[in-house]
């Protein structure tokens, strides 16, 4: 348990006026808790806190899992619901978006649909300031996975398929010390980079192409995030003046992070200066996003988002023009939110490199 976590948890279920939160995505249960298992419960109460888990894990939660109440459950829900019950709870808050149906039915049939308050989304806004053990874990993954792509570079080459660079960046990133890939990697060369989120096929490199490659591992179940756009062999004129464009815009977007600026003024300063050169209509998604213990959380760095920048936070930054049938440029880092502006975490150089 970190004190300032279970603080911020309590001002969210005060705001709410609730008497307890039943906390059941492993994400939240981690950050408030220090539980690593795959499995649990956490309730936070005004004045107390529980967690529960099931037998498989009663000696790592004994580990990990301090200042909370621990109990070992048979039926995860029909005894989190008893808990709730004997401590006479009025209001308990709920995660909306890590229940499902059934499990909100069984809840409700224990509990009464007047006692359960579905929570805002933006309870999981708690973890958007990191702290410094988060950051430091924010940073060495990052690295690493910069490293593994760094390395995969040689590899990058006419012949080679985007399956296999995939695969191989993934045993570079863990063979570096990760536990984990973030997410199933991107690699999308020729016109396959005209579709933002293209999975690796067995369509092999060719001379004269761009290929896009997002990526990013797992440490201490922390995240990280990545694109990098390079160019087989040679670049043509238009490759080169879309590439720029994507870089300009990545990079007038780094310039207005600092505390204080609202998410929609960073996604802003790309997409319009996307825009102004044409290329509005293919670039479709928002700048950005939160990372942390998920790889996509809050905040939201888009034309849509209300939230505000503030010290701790960390974001992407990731502009991109995707045309069908021709191709696609995209350029992303991951920045630490400083006092006075931002620290970029990954570390690939986004000039465009020629292989």
């Amino acid at each position: 348990m970190v004190p300032n976590r279970i603080a911020a948890a309590r001002t969210y279920l005060n705001r709410m006026n609730l008497d307890a939160i039943l906390v059941t995505s492993m994400e939240n249960i981690r950050y408030l808790t220090g539980f690593t298992g795959s499995d649990g419960v956490a309730v936070v109460g005004r004045d107390a806190l529980w967690f529960l888990t099931d037998s498989r894990y009663r000696t790592q939660a004994g580990e990990e899992v301090a200042g909370f109440t621990l109990s070992e459950y048979r039926r995860k829900l029909e005894e989190s619901a008893a808990l709730l019950g004997e401590q006479g709870f009025a209001q308990v808050g709920f995660e909306a978006s890590s229940l499902t149906v059934a499990q909100h039915t069984t809840l409700v049939q224990a509990l009464g649909s007047d006692t359960l308050v579905a929570l805002p989304g933006d309870f999981a806004a708690i973890r958007s300031v990191k702290d410094q053990e988060e950051l430091t874990s924010l940073e060495e993954i990052a690295g690493l996975a910069s490293q593994a792509f760094m390395n995969l570079i040689p590899e990058v080459r006419p012949g080679a398929t985007e399956r296999q660079l995939a695969l191989r960046l993934e045993w570079l990133l863990r063979d570096a010390g990760a536990d984990a890939a973030s997410f199933s990697f991107i690699v999308a060369s020729g016109p396959r980079g005209g579709l933002p989120h293209a999975a690796p096929t067995n369509r092999a490199l060719c001379t004269g192409e761009l290929v896009t490659f997002d990526f990013g591992g797992v440490l201490n179940g922390y995240c990280s995030d990545e694109t990098v756009t390079v160019a087989v062999g040679s670049a043509d004129d238009r490759q080169r003046e879309i590439y720029r464009i994507v870089k300009e815009a990545h990079d007038l977007a780094l310039e207005t992070v600092k505390p204080g600026t609202s998410c929609r003024e960073v996604d802003a300063a790309a997409r319009d200066h996307i825009t102004t050169r044409g290329f509005g209509d293919f670039f479709g998604h928002g700048t950005g996003h939160g990372v942390g213990l998920e790889i996509h959380e809050k905040p939201v760095v888009s034309y849509r988002s209300e939230e505000t920048l503030e010290e701790g936070m960390v974001i992407t930054v990731e502009p991109g023009i995707y045309i069908p049938q021709w191709g696609g440029v995209r350029i992303e880092d991951t920045v630490c939110v400083t006092r006075n502006g931002y620290r970029v975490l990954t570390r690939v150089p986004k000039e465009l490199m020629i292989l």
